[in-house]
């Protein structure tokens, strides 16, 4: 791929994958000035959001219209083609072409791989049986959406925030929900064990049976499937949910020579192994200046990752980074975290520990604002947020005091 306009600029960009971050990046071009051709190569009728498919799609309050990321006009407002119901199969740097699935092919001087991951699956006997899903798609949505009718059992395998989601859905559904999950609380990297713990105790009030164990096979018996787990204990289910993460496919890079390692490696501006070549989102593993490789899983981390390769491929510098963020949906609760729960450090609690609304705050030993996690206080994550990118030290006794309004904890 080379270069096609005099200012060391490429002329045609092709993305690969109309999710987050590849909408992202387009916008990041368009608003950086960018005026060539920009193709969005996209295996759907039209990008969507991915959240809500465990939540509101799933339990039908949501159509495909409401979840889809941009309106049908902004691919001419932005003046960009889309390729629909097409994927590309091989990148040709030295040709500057994509090929896509049908044979056609798509010119390019830069292409961004925001191709996402796919749903992991179950590796155990079993795991591929009539009636195991997974939820990564809008396909597989509408598929788990027509096996979650009232009176169902359903076993949900892992209490990751999609399996969480998935239980609480069912459960409103009518469904007769087992939980399955080897780590009690799990999250708890995400959230801190306060929250962590308060979060899985929810899914026991709603009436979900939790087990915590292993899954050693799934079995295909009369009427049913039967999920049996490490210690032995047998599960009846008319329909069995998969959640348990998400692997990368790597045949696209690799094919391209691309350096790989369980995801195509990136640099802070999201360039691959080729210059002309970058890859942001699930797909993404950018090398940390300790040489070190990190996947951020997560939808501000694909917008985030998608406008520092629209930077990257234009010669801009990398915008402001904010610090990590995510948001969960499960039994009528809001939970946000916000920052580094993981790193060793002093935790403070707003609220009452296993009482609702709860939040926690990490701070280092200096003081500052590592992270936080909140359930149902919204206005304390908003003001963390902040705080957390200014590298600020709050009062601990003001996090702590209820009676404080988070905005407070910005003007001292």
């Amino acid at each position: 791929m080379s270069v096609r306009n005099t200012g060391g600029v490429p002329d045609r960009i092709v993305v690969v994958g109309g999710g987050v971050a590849g909408i992202a990046a387009v916008e990041e071009l368009r608003t950086l000035g960018h005026s060539g051709k920009i193709t969005l190569i996209d295996s759907g009728e039209r990008p969507y959001d991915r959240p809500p498919l465990s939540k509101a799609f799933l339990l039908g309050e949501a159509d495909l219209e409401r979840i889809q990321l941009v309106p049908e006009h902004w691919f001419d407002d932005k003046d960009v083609e889309l390729r629909a119901r097409r994927s590309a199969v091989r990148l040709r740097p030295a040709e500057g072409l994509v090929e896509l699935d049908d044979g056609s092919h798509a010119p390019a001087d830069a292409v961004l791989l925001a191709t996402g991951g796919v749903a992991r699956a179950l590796p155990v006997p079993g795991g591929d049986l009539p009636g195991v899903h997974v939820l990564r798609t809008i396909e597989d949505a509408l598929s788990l959406r027509e096996a979650l009718v009232p009176g169902a059992r359903a076993v949900v395998i892992g209490g990751g925030l999609i399996g969480a989601e998935v239980a609480s859905s069912a459960v409103a559904l009518g469904c007769e929900v087992t939980l399955v999950e080897p780590v009690d609380p799990p999250l708890v990297p995400a959230v801190g064990t306060e929250i962590a713990t308060l979060l899985h105790r929810q899914h026991t009030q709603a009436g979900v049976r939790v087990v915590t164990d292993t899954v050693a096979r799934i079995e295909d018996s009369p009427g049913h499937l039967t999920v049996v787990t490490g210690a032995g204990k047998a599960c009846a289910a008319d329909v069995v949910v998969v959640g348990i993460g998400m692997t990368v496919p790597e045949d696209l890079a690799r094919s391209a020579g691309l350096d790989t390692a369980d995801g195509v490696i990136v640099d802070a501006f999201h360039r691959t192994s080729h210059p002309a070549v970058f890859a942001a989102g699930d797909n993404a593993r950018v090398r940390q200046p300790d040489g070190t490789l990190c996947r951020r899983e997560h939808w501000q981390a694909a917008q985030q990752g998608g406008r520092a390769a629209a930077a990257g491929m234009l010669g801009q510098p990398l915008p402001t980074p904010d610090p990590d963020w995510f948001w969960s949906d499960r039994h009528g609760v809001h939970v946000e975290g916000v920052g580094d729960l993981r790193s060793a450090g002093r935790h403070v609690l707003r609220g009452v520990r296993g009482k609702l609304p709860l939040t926690v705050f990490n701070l280092a030993d200096d003081g500052r604002l590592l992270g936080a996690a909140a359930v149902d206080d919204t206005r304390a994550i908003a003001a963390a947020r902040r705080l957390i990118s200014a590298g600020a030290a709050p009062d601990p006794e003001l996090l702590a005091d209820t009676s404080v309004n988070p905005r407070a904890w910005l003007r001292r």
